[in-house]
């Protein structure tokens, strides 16, 4: 008659065995799944990209005529777009040295 011992330690291994088959396949479908969300985030992320560069090239002739007008103004009046241009460096180099 086997011992209790031998019986026990029979058991465990039973389980352990069973145990390492089941978080083997749990490894294999975490895998799998990991995978599927790559690529829906990566057609997601691309499609955001497509829709953005849609949307610039769009805007870009309202744009460039934003710009000829900036660039007319400040051509016509130096001196306040010194000024501007002053006041916005000192308003980014305020946001950079308040970060610290």
């Amino acid at each position: 008659m086997a011992s209790f011992s031998t019986l026990s330690d029979i058991d465990l291994e039973k389980q352990v065995a069973a145990l390492s088959r089941e978080l083997a396949a749990l490894r294999k479908a975490v895998s799998k799944r990991g995978g599927a969300y790559y690529e829906d985030g990566r057609d997601a992320a691309l499609d955001t990209y497509s829709d953005l560069a849609e949307r610039l090239r769009d805007a870009m002739p309202a744009i460039r005529k934003q710009g000829r007008v900036i660039e007319k103004s400040a051509r016509e009046h130096p001196a306040a777009a010194a000024a501007v241009g002053l006041v916005v460096l000192g308003l980014v180099a305020s946001l950079l040295f308040s970060r610290r």
